[in-house]
């Protein structure tokens, strides 16, 4: 197999399982909200902890002493100003589907 095709397979392999992830985190956040109603900023804002949480989490395994065979190397600093990039282009992209145009799934 070329190196392009290994490429072009693992990048599509990791667009569906960030898709999967984003699809798992909205469904728990919309299902902690109908389950326990609460502001949507004070939602946001422990899903953000929950983030920095996991990215301290996975930081721990690939440090020194890494755990694993990825090759990330954890760079807070820089790290931090890609998340702030992906979540400042996510509250400005024009979505495919509207929030108004979903089906309803409960109450919140």
């Amino acid at each position: 197999m070329s190196g392009q095709r290994e490429a072009r397979l693992r990048a599509q392999a990791e667009a569906r399982a960030q898709a999967a992830l984003g699809h798992a985190l909205t469904l728990a956040f919309w299902q902690a909200l109908e389950r326990c109603p609460m502001a949507p900023m004070a939602a946001l804002e422990a899903a953000a902890r929950a983030v920095g949480d996991l990215y301290r989490q996975a930081a721990s395994l690939h440090g020194d002493d890494p755990h694993c065979a990825c090759g990330w190397q954890p760079d807070p600093e820089d790290d931090l100003l890609r998340l702030e990039a992906m979540l400042a282009a996510a509250l400005t992209e024009t979505p495919a589907q509207t929030l108004a145009a979903m089906p309803a799934a409960g109450t919140a």
